[in-house]
């Protein structure tokens, strides 16, 4: 089973990209981040179309998340449970699969925390911490569980192009990758890093020739349970989705490429 993540930058802006993606990678279950539109403006159709099941949890012109699925869709949830936010930025089911174990899908958009400090870093570290706890309580399910997405955290000095000059920025900020390993302390994994034993990037800005001279950063994540990481297979990064020369040239591609893993 591939299950994959992408922040689209706007499902209405990207949609001819996005669905040419879809028509080559066949993902079997997949999250998108920035969706940016309410639940009834979501091109569920599209999908439908191709299969999916599909679950939304938009919001007007900023944030939103989705989940579609090829296979049934049990205990879907809409936000970090016991977190009150006013954005959208989370959702989770459990992928039921004809041939094979369920597995529990988590999605997020987390905050991404900029300028740092002030109010928009303090609501990152918070939301952050709600979703430790999140977490936590999943892990102690013991069951198979991926929580994939844009975590806008770059875990290491290796994921951007440039750590000096970063080092301010709320991405990279101490605290922020400390709130980050204590992911992976609780009993989680990040994927691809098992799998990928070079620096890659997920992320390229518009400005400044970003793409052309791979001025990138790693922010795309994939967190696996022990139950998961045993069913883990393969997994990469498409980058090519990003490339502006690839694909529906009359459209610009988002700024972030899909991430994915397949699980037996």
């Amino acid at each position: 089973m591939k299950i994959a993540s992408w922040n689209v930058n706007s499902i209405g802006a990207r949609k001819p990209r996005i669905l040419e993606w879809f028509d080559t990678a066949q993902p079997d279950v997949c999250v998108l981040q920035e969706i940016k539109c309410v639940d009834e403006k979501f091109p569920a159709k599209d999908f439908e179309e191709r299969g999916y099941n599909v679950h939304v949890h938009g919001q007007k012109t900023y944030n939103g998340v989705a989940l579609l699925s090829k296979h049934p869709v049990d205990d879907v949830i809409r936000g970090v449970p016991g977190y009150e936010d006013e954005n959208s930025r989370y959702i989770e089911g459990v992928i039921v699969p004809d041939d094979a174990a369920p597995v529990r899908v988590g999605g997020l958009y987390l905050p991404n925390g900029n300028p740092a400090p002030g109010p928009k870093y303090d609501y990152k570290l918070d939301w952050m911490q709600a979703f430790e706890a999140h977490l936590s309580d999943r892990l102690a399910l013991e069951e198979a569980a991926i929580f994939l997405g844009d975590y806008n955290v770059i875990p290491e000095p290796e994921g951007v192009y440039d750590p000096k000059g970063w080092a301010d920025a709320a991405l990279f900020r101490p605290e922020t990758r400390a709130a980050f390993r204590r992911f992976l302390n609780i009993g989680y994994t990040e994927a691809l890093n098992q799998l990928i034993g070079e620096p890659f990037y997920t992320f390229w800005d518009y400005q400044r020739g970003a793409w052309d001279k791979d001025h990138g950063i790693r922010i795309a994540t994939l967190l696996l349970s022990p139950q998961a990481l045993d069913r883990l297979d393969s997994g990469g990064v498409d980058r090519d989705a990003r490339d502006p020369k690839k694909g529906d040239d009359s459209v610009k591609p988002s700024d972030h490429v899909p991430v994915w893993v397949t699980i037996c």
